[in-house]
């Protein structure tokens, strides 16, 4: 036994003497943290059911997402995103962007927080311009091929020129499974209410979505579906709003879906189904 254990530890010297000498081969570039980010777009459909009645429209829009690592380990992730829809000869739709600033051991977790603005057009708003802006902390974990992620919001719906204000707040979970370091699944669980004048509107949203990137290439494809379940406290019954969407992403900074998800633009935010707040 003391032979062998003296034997292991000669052989474990030696080794990690060798390493010491040997070349690193290691591209110190790639391995430092880089700016990174995709951009994507979609199109597909949204199909609206009440009680009694339904609707269809076409929906399309678009994400950009850049991260920018301040060091090691501090971040500051930049988005645009647009979301539109067409009914009836009408058009909606939403733009905005996001900020969000975080920590992140990319073998362990990430925590910061992240703040949003939003305006919206293609509906007749009697001359007044809509906007919505929020604030919150958001955290991720990674466990293996898993990433859990978790956000929470307060914010306001708000009219230019105007002092009374819809306050918002909400929530929402993510997990996001790695199958291959290049073929990911998502599903979202998450829950949002508009209250004004001792009336609410609450928003139940459930989300599954699968992304495939081809290797080698920076180009994504990814398909989803969401709904949203809305009811509203002054109104009986409740709307579910169904969307189903194809997409392309090009990626630029990362090799891989998980790559990016633990070194590049991992941060995202709530996008309703509906381009404008089922209020209006």
């Amino acid at each position: 036994m003391h032979r062998l254990l003296l034997g292991a530890a000669i052989a474990a010297t030696a080794t990690s003497a060798y390493a010491a000498d040997a070349p690193v081969v290691l591209d110190q570039e790639l391995a430092q943290p880089h700016i990174s980010g995709y951009g994507e777009l979609y199109l597909g459909g949204l199909y609206v059911s009440v009680p009694g009645d339904h609707a269809t429209a076409t929906t399309a829009g678009g994400t950009a997402r850049v991260n920018f690592p301040i060091d090691a380990r501090w971040n500051i992730q930049t988005d645009a995103v647009i979301d539109s829809a067409w009914a009836q000869g009408q058009n909606l739709y939403s733009y905005g962007g996001a900020i969000h600033g975080y920590w992140r051991d990319p073998s362990s977790y990430a925590l910061g927080g992240f703040a949003t603005i939003n305006g919206f057009g293609g509906q007749d708003f009697s001359g007044a311009h809509f906007y919505t802006f929020s604030v919150g902390p958001e955290a991720q974990a990674y466990f293996g091929n898993v990433t859990l992620y978790g956000q929470a919001y307060y914010g306001q719906l708000r009219a230019t020129g105007e002092s009374d204000h819809l306050d918002n707040w909400g929530g929402r979970a993510v997990v996001r499974y790695f199958a291959q370091d290049n073929l990911r699944f998502d599903g979202e669980l998450g829950f949002s209410r508009y209250s004004f004048s001792g009336d609410h509107l609450d928003t139940v949203t459930v989300a599954l979505q699968a992304m495939y990137r081809f290797s080698g290439t920076p180009l994504s494809v990814f398909g989803r579906y969401q709904l949203d379940h809305e009811t509203f406290s002054f109104v009986s019954g409740s709307e579910n709003v169904h969307k189903y969407v194809i997409g392309l992403r090009a990626s630029f900074g990362s090799d891989t879906l998980l790559a990016e998800d633990r070194n590049g633009a991992t941060m995202d935010t709530y996008r309703p189904n509906v381009p404008t707040p089922a209020i209006f």
